[in-house]
């Protein structure tokens, strides 16, 4: 067991907390001033989906580029992130759990950024020209650009966030949190939190931008289940029943 801290305090649990918050936070401000010099190229890129969009007010255009500013710092600093969490968790796991943190940061990255990139490709595109096929010829689309972007910003992250479940179920698998067949029995609670999740998480309350979140997330479910079923750590009775299933006759 690696557990030198398990004796901290609670004063110095904060303590670690608030160093852990420093450097996510000071990670996150360096990238988004870097970012600030490329916001307009930022901009243009996320407005493809729409075209065109408009600010309504003198401070508008100047706020949407410190916005998109700070998401980008967001974005980027999703590594340090999770490495600051993981650092921060360390000190409760066993030795076997600590070997995990460099596959968990680079998956959780990557599946963080597969996530996003398929908001950004799939999602809004389609998202918007449904949204805005609702106009008519007497109702006709004038799109802020500061609620646009942070219609698409919140979403991006949404998705980037929810395609972490796969990296979190496999390692709660490899630490005997949780099982397939437990994932297995849950799935009616999961519909029904899936459905929460992504009513609560998405920045616009119609129906159609929810289940473009819980439709992905619910297929991320059953990955997860996969995943934890040849991954995660067999309790003896589940090796019990497999052995069993294994040696039942056919039919």
């Amino acid at each position: 067991m690696a557990r030198d801290e398990a004796n901290m305090g609670f004063i110095e649990h904060l303590e670690e907390l608030r160093r852990r918050l420093i450097v996510c936070m000071a990670s996150v401000l360096v990238v988004s001033i870097v970012g600030y010099f490329f916001a307009e190229q930022m901009i243009d890129f996320l407005i493809r989906p729409v075209g065109e969009v408009y600010f309504m007010s003198p401070t508008e255009a100047f706020g949407v580029r410190i916005k998109i500013s700070l998401f980008a710092g967001l974005l980027v600093s999703v590594p340090v992130i999770l490495f600051q969490v993981w650092r921060f968790v360390v000190p409760g796991l066993y030795k076997h759990e600590i070997r995990l943190v460099v596959p968990v940061v680079f998956f959780g990255t990557l599946f963080f950024l597969i996530g996003a990139a398929f908001c950004f490709i799939v999602v809004l595109p389609v998202g918007v020209k449904f949204l805005i096929g609702f106009g008519t010829e007497h109702l006709k689309p004038l799109i802020s650009v500061g609620s646009y972007l942070s219609f698409a910003a919140w979403m991006v992250l949404a998705f980037g966030v929810v395609f972490e479940l796969p990296v979190i179920s496999f390692f709660l698998g490899k630490a005997g949190v949780i099982s397939a067949r437990t994932l297995r029995k849950g799935r009616r609670y999961a519909i029904v939190g899936i459905l929460l999740v992504a009513g609560a998480i998405t920045p616009s309350p119609d129906v159609f931008s929810q289940l473009m979140l819980a439709g992905p997330l619910y297929f991320l479910y059953e990955v997860s289940i996969i995943l934890v079923h040849y991954t995660g750590k067999r309790k003896p009775g589940d090796e019990r029943q497999a052995d069993k299933a294994a040696s039942s006759p056919a039919g």
